[in-house]
């Protein structure tokens, strides 16, 4: 049974959220289901999980990779401690679970987790696997995972494809998006700008200025900026100059609402990004991080533009006049810009967490979700899956070619039940 669960990781909003996602749905079917995180002083959970409410847990870790000599010996010497204090939490906690969802701080706890013998699962969001999950590759008993490629790191008994977790909010929306697609499309009014957690420089200095000369000021839609912390007031105060609506935030809470209300989104391509995009289904233009492990932004970013879903420009291509032009050109195309969401949303996953509790609950155990007298609905599911019986495999296309989406156990699965209905 699942009635403990340990969350390790995190960092960035695109590692930490996943695994949120993953909570909420255990939170829908496990009754005082008690879960414990674990991360670091210098991470997003640090920011966002006490306003939530979550119990977190500090580990006294930094990362190994992308530092100095000086700071990489530091790192290692922490290394004996953090095991040290991460067997401790392990020992006084006594999860049933421990998951991993990226992030150096996920290598102590679940090393220490599976030296002790506990489970132990991981979440792999992207294409191309980094460090510390490759470390860990060896040791944990799952790994849930984005894209076909990464199964030959992990191995094919332990790997399940089953997509990256979204939010129940997503979920929501997502359904909103399917019931009334005209009404969602005619609601939406803002230009929404994502830089990610941390922020993006280039994208705050020059999507203002872009916007400005796309003639949004005229234009009855507003701009919601999610700016980082470091450059909230300067981009708001070129908004302010450029005579433009804007909200600029340094992190927005309610990102699925963020997403529906959106004509148009501007923003990095990190694995978490598309699957929100692609989950409700909104036109983007991806702007890939350029140091990006492996390029792996880029590579999401160009299978979405192949598909008609996104626009791709390189951030070494990126033209103040030139984004101008891209941004009024698609708003002036209402057409465009729903072929494009329709095409996004053909490829999101909003059942994704929903397949990973189902394979928690059969590995581990814990409460059957009851299907009750659902029956299959009269429209096809956000995911696009097709209701056709427990063997279909829905297409994934993102950061590689079309490949089949395996069941995430390698028996055939119960369906998806989300809500009471039945997504597989």
């Amino acid at each position: 049974m699942i009635q403990r669960i340990m969350v390790a990781g995190g960092g960035t909003g695109g590692h930490l959220f996943p695994g949120l996602a993953v909570v909420e749905e255990l939170r829908r079917r496990v009754p005082g289901l008690q879960v414990k995180f674990v991360g670091t002083a210098r991470g997003i959970e640090a920011r966002i999980l006490p306003g939530r409410g979550e119990e977190l847990q500090l580990l006294d870790v930094t990362p190994l990779k992308g530092q100095g000599a000086a700071a990489r010996f530091k790192s290692f010497a922490r290394i004996p401690s953090a095991m040290r204090e991460a067997a401790s939490l392990i020992r006084d906690f006594e999860p049933d679970l421990v998951l991993g969802v990226g992030g150096y701080a996920s290598g102590p706890l679940l090393l220490s987790a599976s030296l002790s013998g506990r489970p132990t699962a991981l979440l792999e969001q992207n294409a191309y696997v980094g460090m510390t999950n490759r470390i860990l590759a060896r040791f944990v008993d799952r790994a849930y995972i984005a894209f076909e490629q990464t199964e030959r790191v992990f191995g094919a008994s332990k790997s399940r494809l089953t997509g990256n977790p979204v939010r129940h909010e997503f979920v929501e929306h997502a359904r909103l998006a399917l019931a009334d697609p005209e009404g969602f499309e005619s609601r939406a009014r803002t230009v929404l700008v994502l830089g990610g957690s941390q922020g993006a420089r280039k994208l705050n200095e020059d999507l203002p200025r872009a916007l400005g000369r796309a003639g949004l000021a005229d234009r009855n839609l507003q701009v919601v900026h999610q700016t980082g912390e470091a450059m909230r007031e300067e981009v708001e105060a070129i908004y302010r100059d450029l005579g433009i609506e804007a909200k600029v935030v340094t992190f927005i809470d309610e990102i699925a609402r963020a997403y529906a209300n959106a004509a148009l989104v501007v923003a990095r391509a990190g694995a978490t990004t598309l699957a929100e995009l692609c989950a409700i289904g909104r036109p983007s233009i991806l702007i890939p991080f350029p140091f990006a492990a492996d390029d792996h932004q880029a590579k999401n970013a160009d299978a979405l533009q192949a598909q008609g879903a996104s626009i791709c420009i390189r951030e070494s291509e990126l033209e103040v006049d030139r984004l101008a032009a891209l941004v009024a050109g698609l708003l002036e195309d209402p057409d465009r810009r729903k072929a494009m969401a329709r095409a996004a949303r053909k490829h999101g996953r909003p059942d994704a967490a929903a397949a990973i509790v189902d394979d928690m609950m059969d590995w581990i155990g814990g409460a059957e979700p009851s299907l009750g007298n659902a029956q299959e609905p009269e429209n096809e599911p956000p995911s696009g899956v097709q209701y056709r019986g427990l063997a279909v495999a829905p297409m994934l296309r993102l950061g590689s070619p079309e490949v089949a989406l395996r069941p995430a156990t390698h028996r055939a699965r119960r369906p998806v039940v989300v809500d009471g209905a039945v997504w597989e």
